[in-house]
């Protein structure tokens, strides 16, 4: 939430409150790898005001070189993504002079980032340039064209992001594995963007890259997964001060990212090992996420269960309010960290990090790598 909240207020600061809307989780790990690589300096962060989507509290926010270089790409990218949808001329964008004011915009976000990128040293002309290179791409793009063809653009832009972060941390020689890490990365972000949008695409008639190349899911899993195992291999050959949260992001959440986008299951220390189940990547499938699986022994009714207790009847909350506090709950981190009162009907839930425990359990991952357990912190470690 730092990193997040840092790249928001980076890109106020520096381009004005508008080009806050191109704040997101993927540019923020160039704040985070920056500061692995350098430790958290003082002055590192400061005291950020009260915001709305933090429930009007103060935080902790990055600050510094990192969380620039984060808003610079960020806007770069943003810009790319809007030209694109011009291109294909999505929803509203089909319209000439909607078109013709998301263009302006987007040249404006250009223009802001290589500003930025420059005063950091970096050549945002290397992102621009490899998304006017996907337009061509993807024109020329057919049936049988290799997946890998139509990522590489992607894969060359946040490789150079990526690397840029060793520089600024003054630690050129992990600029190379950072290069290969941020590449992999990139072609996981198309790959799964990819796979998310399929059937969307499919209904309104947009451009997709396993469509129009003909490339089977099974074919798309088995990249992503092979680009999962090459991040990992690639940061083990970085020198991080700090690589806890780096680990965290790019070993553990980026292989439930994946595993959400195909809607499989596994733990995250045992990738490739067979431990891939048809269910959700946090516990059981929905219709009842937070009870027991439909007749276990120990689901109500079941044999052995004891009674239920009564439970004494809650004031429900209505839309409006249901709405605020989850809001609160999910800026500040309760719904996936802690146990919180659920927004609506006020019941006690338990977070999907609460079972983390039986992860560590189930993957015998003591004293591998010490860097704690990938949801909860503990130092029981793991083998990747």
């Amino acid at each position: 939430m730092a990193h997040l909240c840092g790249l928001c207020l980076a890109l106020r600061a520096d381009h004005g409150q508008f080009a806050r809307i191109v704040t997101n989780y993927d540019g923020l790990i160039v704040s985070v790898l920056t500061e692995a690589q350098t430790g958290l300096a003082p002055g590192g962060r400061r005291t950020a005001g009260p915001c709305p989507l933090r429930a009007m509290r103060t935080a902790p926010v990055a600050q510094g070189e990192g969380a620039r270089l984060a808003a610079a790409v960020s806007l770069v990218l943003a810009s790319a993504k809007v030209r694109d949808h011009v291109a294909d001329r999505d929803g509203l964008l089909a319209r000439r002079p909607v078109a013709a004011a998301a263009r302006r915009v987007a040249a404006g976000w250009d223009r802001a980032g290589a500003r930025t990128g420059a005063a950091l040293g970096f050549d945002t002309a290397l992102l621009v340039d490899a998304v006017d290179r996907q337009t061509g791409i993807e024109t020329l793009a057919g049936i049988g064209t290799p997946l890998l063809t139509v990522t590489e653009p992607t894969e060359t832009a946040t490789a150079a992001a990526f690397a840029h972060t060793a520089h600024l941390a003054g630690k050129p020689q992990n600029a190379a594995p950072l290069a290969e890490a941020g590449r992999l990365f990139g072609r996981l972000a198309h790959l799964l963007d990819a796979v998310e949008d399929r059937e969307a695409d499919a209904a309104s008639g947009a451009w997709n890259p396993l469509t129009a190349t003909g490339t089977p899911l099974a074919e798309a899993r088995r990249l992503c997964d092979d680009a999962l195992h090459g991040v990992r291999l690639a940061l083990r050959e970085v020198e991080f001060t700090d690589g806890k949260l780096v680990h965290v992001l790019l070993a553990h959440e980026l292989r439930r990212s994946v595993d959400r986008a195909f809607g499989t299951s596994s733990c995250s220390h045992q990738e490739g090992q067979g431990l891939l189940t048809p269910d959700g990547s946090f516990g059981p499938p929905p219709g009842n996420p937070y009870g027991a699986p439909p007749g276990g022994p120990y689901a109500p009714g079941g044999p052995g269960s004891p009674p239920p207790p009564p439970q004494p009847p809650r004031d429900r909350r209505g839309l409006i309010a249901g709405c605020l506090v989850w809001a609160g709950l999910a800026c500040t981190c309760q719904m996936c960290c802690g146990s919180f009162e659920d927004p609506w009907s006020r019941e006690q839930r338990q977070s999907p990090c609460q079972s983390c425990g039986d992860c560590c359990e189930a993957c015998n991952c003591c004293g591998q790598c010490g860097e704690g357990c990938c949801c909860c912190g503990d130092s029981c470690g793991c083998d990747c």
